[in-house]
């Protein structure tokens, strides 16, 4: 592997990080996120990096790292759908959609397609239980009240370059209301 390292401009946004915490060690996370988005993961060789820019012992960032499920610890698709099979979820086709996708993608979860493009992981809750079934994409913008058209339209807008925006967690129903109500 290449060796790795920060360019110019996120060493500054690190040092911007660190003048935020009382400690080096406070601002771990908050690295750690630099690293994952600049390299999509944070393989043991990012964790060195990590450690080394910070000037911190390997051992504290691989702990901080290996504790979160939010920091992949190997590579992964360039979008990661991260799909919630807890109750809720469950309860509203959180498994039909998990399989959904698996079939559509024709991978298992915990898989990536061959062509890099994706990865499906299967999640404990993500505290959206009211929106179910639900995903995240890639540790940013939630997709609410899913259905299989709907699945099938954000892999294709994805394919596409088109990543969606923050999605309103209302209900489409109360959306519905709540507008009319204000006409």
């Amino acid at each position: 592997m290449a060796e790795l390292s920060f360019t110019e401009e996120e060493l500054q946004e690190i040092e911007r990080i660190k003048a935020k915490f009382p400690t080096v060690k406070a601002a771990t996370l908050r690295v750690l996120w630099v690293a994952q988005n600049k390299y999509g993961h944070v393989e043991p060789e990012v964790q060195s990096l990590v450690a080394e820019t910070l000037d911190l012992p390997k051992s504290h960032v691989a702990g901080v790292a290996s504790f979160y499920t939010q920091y992949y610890k190997e590579k992964k698709g360039k979008f990661v759908l991260d799909v919630c099979t807890c109750l809720s979820c469950q309860l509203c086709g959180g498994y039909d959609i998990l399989h959904h996708l698996e079939e559509k993608l024709d991978i298992e979860a915990g898989e990536t397609t061959d062509d890099g493009l994706f990865t499906v992981n299967e999640v404990e809750c993500l505290g959206a239980c009211g929106y179910a079934p639900m995903l995240q994409l890639t540790n940013d913008v939630y997709v609410n009240n899913l259905t299989k058209e709907k699945v099938d339209t954000l892999i294709e807008n994805l394919k596409n370059g088109k990543k969606p925006e923050f999605e309103s967690m209302a209900m489409p129903e109360l959306e519905k209301r709540n507008q009319a109500a204000s006409e």
